[in-house]
């Protein structure tokens, strides 16, 4: 099986990465920076942020019996009210949450044959699905990533492609995201005290706990359901 999944510099790409290849898979990992070397990882140093064309991924895409793919890079944008920015974030962080995971699905179905097993994970956010002021542009792009995946599984299925698509919350997870989140100013983000509790009293989830329940979760015979919370998973 390839896996492709991209943001693999830190966070829960990284482990990802790391699990996969641990398991004897073959990983393409897209990224900023390549944190290891592996002999089954091919690594292509990209910024999603400016990235729109995916052709570099044409031949392994077209060539792999079974594809898994992990849409996993993020940004939280400015932790700010859209009113206050003097620097707007909403294109930067449409962009690499949206932008990026839209076009890749999208390269991918174009080129990927259509009888074969593949897998999609698009990691959203709790957030797309409920407005936390200070994250207006990052909220939005979850919400549409969410709709996206639902779309793009109900297309294919009418093509009669043997496909799985998942749209996954991973919940509030001890990565750098969350370090940044705890730096905003308490004056422009109102929910700062909280996340900064969640770290205080060790109540972030820890990266092997996410990794675990995202096996059990593409471990389950599928049920046509999209949108996921790994905080409903077991594991």
């Amino acid at each position: 099986m390839l896996v492709i999944i991209t943001g693999i510099s830190s966070g829960i790409g990284f482990a990802l990465a790391r699990h996969y290849l641990e398991a004897g898979n073959n990983v393409i990992g897209i990224g900023r920076r390549n944190p290891f070397r592996h002999d089954r990882l091919i690594f292509f140093e990209k910024d999603l942020s400016q990235t729109t064309d995916f052709s570099f991924l044409e031949e392994p895409v077209s060539g792999t019996d079974e594809l898994l793919l992990f849409n996993n890079a993020g940004v939280i944008g400015n932790v700010q009210r859209i009113s206050e920015q003097q620097h707007s974030d909403i294109v930067s962080t449409i962009q690499v949450n949206t932008i990026a995971p839209m076009l890749l699905c999208q390269f991918v179905l174009q080129h990927y044959p259509l009888k074969r097993p593949l897998t999609i994970v698009n990691i959203s956010s709790g957030a797309g699905r409920r407005p936390i002021p200070g994250w207006a542009a990052y909220c939005a792009s979850k919400a549409a990533l969410d709709m996206y995946s639902q779309t793009i599984y109900l297309e294919e299925k009418e093509r009669n492609r043997n496909i799985r698509v998942y749209s996954v919350a991973p919940g509030v997870v001890d990565t750098p995201m969350q370090e940044t989140i705890r730096k905003a100013d308490p004056s422009t983000f109102s929910s700062l005290h909280s996340f900064i509790q969640l770290k205080e009293n060790d109540e972030l989830t820890d990266l092997k706990t996410v990794i675990g329940k995202m096996q059990t979760l593409l471990s389950t015979p599928y049920s046509g359901e999209v949108i996921y919370s790994l905080r409903d998973i077991q594991g």
